[in-house]
């Protein structure tokens, strides 16, 4: 899923090809992706963009007479800037929205459909539709700190959580406690003070880094592979491949639909987080350090 450096690197694609133009066409493909009835999607026809922002991980459009379009992405959504009139793919093709210099298509890959569209009138109804998480670059320790520990959740969750912290997820999480050096696992309402500004500290540079660079990566292009695997992460998606800074094979716990990415020996002392299915099935055969688990790869 798109995530907080990802929406940025879509609206600095989108502001100098659609920031002032007229919408002269809306071409709805997929019936699923609309999730509201009034205003009509076709009211964005004739109207010029004024405004484009970030909604927690979703992409606002906003056109002439506070007209919104609330894009939200989801896993698989993904823009796509082509020349004027361009068909909208058979498989994956959305929505098309037609300018003058050009034609934005939203697709979006595999079965499910996931990804929305809200059409809403004002800025009372468009607040709506804001999960209300903290926005990290914009606030300090004391404010970060209060929110983190508002409930008592685990770090992966309260990251994650977009009605705590805003435009965070699965991918730059993993890669903000591995920076902090901390467990994924570990409980909000057991953090010392320090900690948690190891953590803030780590959030803030991890999603300002990733921006910066996805950003200089692209240049004027329109990005054209949003993904949550990047090349130079430090533990996400990188399963069994060495930790960057100490060596170590990187974990995996898998929960849910999701899982989390880390260093044992960065972030854990060296214990192996417990993977619920597997140690269930395993039980005392569950290998609880990496010591232990390079014993069994070895035979010994």
């Amino acid at each position: 899923m798109p995530e907080l450096p990802d929406i940025l690197l879509y609206l600095r694609a989108l502001e100098p090809r659609i920031l002032g133009r007229h919408v002269t066409a809306v071409r709805l493909a997929s019936p699923f992706l609309l999730r509201s009835v009034a205003p009509p999607l076709t009211a964005i026809e004739g109207r010029r963009v004024v405004g484009l922002r970030r909604l927690g991980k979703r992409v606002v459009v906003e056109a002439d007479g506070e007209l919104f379009l609330v894009f939200h992405l989801m896993i698989a959504g993904r823009f796509r800037w082509k020349p004027l009139g361009t068909t909208i793919p058979g498989k994956v093709g959305l929505l098309a929205l037609d300018f003058e210099n050009g034609t934005l298509i939203l697709t979006e890959a595999g079965s499910k459909r996931q990804a929305s569209l809200h059409v809403v009138q004002g800025e009372a109804k468009l607040a709506q539709h804001d999960p209300g998480g903290l926005e990290v670059m914009d606030a300090d320790l004391a404010a970060f700190a209060e929110t983190l520990r508002r409930g008592n959740h685990t770090l992966k969750r309260a990251l994650t959580d977009p009605h705590l912290f805003s435009g965070i997820g699965n991918a730059y999480s993993d890669e903000i406690l591995h920076s902090a050096r901390l467990s994924p696992f570990k409980q909000t309402s057991g953090m010392a003070d320090e900690e948690v500004r190891r953590l803030y500290e780590a959030t803030r540079l991890t999603l300002s880094q990733w921006t910066a660079r996805l950003q200089r990566e692209t240049g004027d292009d329109f990005p054209e592979k949003v993904t949550a695997f990047h090349q130079g992460m430090a533990v996400h998606g990188r399963y069994r491949q060495p930790c960057p800074d100490c060596g170590a094979p990187v974990q995996r716990v898998v929960y849910a639909a999701n899982e989390a990415n880390y260093c044992a020996n960065c972030q854990t002392g060296g214990r192996l987080l417990a993977d619920r299915s597997l140690s269930r099935l395993l039980r005392d055969d569950w290998p609880r350090t990496l010591e232990e688990l390079e014993r069994r790869k070895g035979g010994v």
